[in-house]
C-alpha cells in the first residue's frame, strides 16, 4: 500500500490550500478504497504528530480536531482512490508536515489515534506566511 500526499506549499495567513492523498498498491486494488478508513495528521517542528481529520470507509462518519473544525474539510473519492483535506482560513499554527494515513477495517467508523493506522504517506509540507 502506498499513500502519496501532495498539495502542500506556501499559503498566506487566512488563505486556502487543498491537500490530496492518492492511494495505490496491490492491497488497495484487491480490497478497494472503501475498505479503508482514512485520516490526516500533522507534525510541526519539535512537536508530536497530531490528529487533524478522519473519514470512515464510505465517508459517512467524519471527525475533526477541535483546532481545525469549521475551517478544514476532509472528503474522499473512492472511485479515484483519493482523500482530500480542504484547508480554509489557514492560521500560522497550521504550519506543519501533513500526513495521510489508512487503516484496513470492516467497520464504518473513524480513527483519531496514530496507532490505529497501518499505512502512512510521506508527508507534504504546509508553510503559512503571516
Amino acid at each position: 500500500v502506498q499513500l502519496q500526499a501532495s498539495g502542500g506549499g506556501l499559503v498566506q495567513d487566512g488563505g486556502s490550500l487543498r491537500l490530496s492523498c492518492a492511494a495505490s498498491g496491490r492491497t488497495f486494488s484487491i480490497y478497494g478504497m472503501d475498505s479503508y478508513a482514512m485520516g490526516w495528521f500533522r507534525q510541526a517542528s519539535g512537536k508530536e504528530r497530531e490528529f487533524v481529520a478522519a473519514i470512515s470507509r464510505r465517508g459517512d462518519d467524519i471527525d475533526y480536531a477541535r483546532s481545525v473544525k469549521g475551517r478544514f474539510t476532509i472528503s474522499r473519492d473512492n472511485a479515484e482512490n483519493t482523500v482530500y483535506l480542504q484547508m480554509n482560513s489557514v492560521k500560522p499554527q497550521d504550519a506543519a508536515v501533513y500526513y495521510c494515513a489508512a487503516r484496513h477495517t470492516p467497520y464504518d467508523g473513524t480513527y483519531v489515534d496514530t496507532s490505529s493506522y497501518e499505512y502512512w504517506g510521506q508527508g507534504t509540507q504546509v508553510t503559512v506566511s503571516s
